[in-house]
């Protein structure tokens, strides 16, 4: 068996394209396989250049199979940071910005191919182009373009849906973080509104892409802000419940809550979803500004109102965080105005 492998290995680098096509196709097939798997893993030396190498190959369905095959080696992290080393992120991105348009079904896996490498850190480095001031971010604004552009209400032709795991990926950094919240680059607000897609994982990894950023409250608040209109909709819409809100309630915010909440909608069945969006709001609401921009389009209205919907106990605690927040918050900023009255 090992001779028979390292043989096909061989075939792999094959002159004639309908061979390492062939030999390709079989490596596809043993690693959906844990034998197979385990056997290449123990020859990935050899097996990860050569299947790098035939994602520039032309002709022969080589191609498509090395792809799948290295999005199924790639699940190991071992793997991942090794392909990392021979330029995996930048081979499949030069493949997918060159010929994604014409071969769909290589687009795709190569967009979970940098799903796996962007769990390891030095992927996340390589993809962002950390180092290099003349590129960076160059991989992640083409990433969110295609992200942006193409869509499907149809599941299983949205070819780059799972470039929102990458995005969730890449913002679990600092570096990462700053890149898509960079004003003149204009990513984040591309990427939040794409939160109205019915794909129900592109709305997730919305969710924790924004959630992430918001660990740059601190010092990106007056940034976030400057996104508001996009912004507050997708983190207040899934978690302001089913009923129509009151024409009072309606006139103390911003129209495009006002309109939404102005008519039945269907609840936001996904529980990450919601604690994402409330996890993402407390962040904000830390802020003194934040915390008067929520206030200033009766964001505790909506809250309250969500919360009486909410039957998940985790989803429940993320509310009462925020309220806690804001009722401490609240008390305190009384206190500071009395002094400041009682000292003029």
């Amino acid at each position: 068996m090992a001779d028979e492998l390292d043989e096909l290995l061989d075939f792999l680098s094959n002159s004639s394209p309908q061979v390492r096509g062939a030999a390709a196709d079989i490596v596809r097939g043993l690693t959906g396989d844990a034998d197979g798997l385990r056997s290449l893993t123990a020859r990935a030396d050899r097996a990860l250049p050569a299947l790098l190498r035939l994602l520039a190959s032309v002709g022969g369905g080589a191609c498509e199979a090395a792809a799948d095959s290295l999005v199924n080696l790639s699940q190991d992290a071992e793997l991942a940071a090794r392909l990392v080393v021979l330029g995996g992120v930048a081979a499949a991105m030069d493949v997918m910005v060159k010929r994604g348009g014409e071969q769909p079904k290589l687009a795709r896996s190569l967009v979970m191919l940098l799903v796996n490498l962007t769990q390891v850190e030095s992927g996340i480095a390589a993809l962002l182009q950390v180092g290099d001031d003349k590129v960076q971010g160059l991989y992640v604004a083409k990433l969110v373009r295609s992200f942006c552009r193409s869509s499907s209400d149809s599941e299983d032709e949205d070819i780059f849906e799972h470039i929102a795991s990458i995005l969730v990926n890449i913002s679990k950094v600092e570096a990462g973080r700053r890149i898509l919240m960079e004003p003149k680059r204009g990513l984040l607000k591309q990427i939040i509104r794409q939160f109205d897609s019915t794909n129900q994982l592109r709305k997730r990894g919305v969710a924790g892409t924004i959630r992430n950023c918001c660990f740059e409250a601190d010092t990106q608040i007056q940034n976030l802000l400057s996104i508001a209109e996009y912004l507050w909709p997708a983190l207040l819409l899934p978690v302001a419940g089913k009923e129509i809100y009151s024409e009072e309630d309606r006139s103390k915010m911003p129209l495009e809550l006002a309109n939404a909440l102005s008519h039945e909608r269907e609840a936001v069945d996904d529980s990450e979803i919601r604690e994402r969006a409330l996890e993402a709001i407390y962040m904000i609401v830390m802020q003194d500004d934040g915390r008067k921009a929520f206030w200033s389009l009766n964001g505790p209205r909506i809250l309250q109102v969500g919360y009486e919907d909410e039957e998940d106990l985790k989803v429940m605690g993320a509310y009462e965080l925020i309220g806690s927040l804001l009722v401490g918050k609240g008390e305190i900023e009384q206190d500071q105005e009395q002094v400041e009255e009682k000292t003029r």
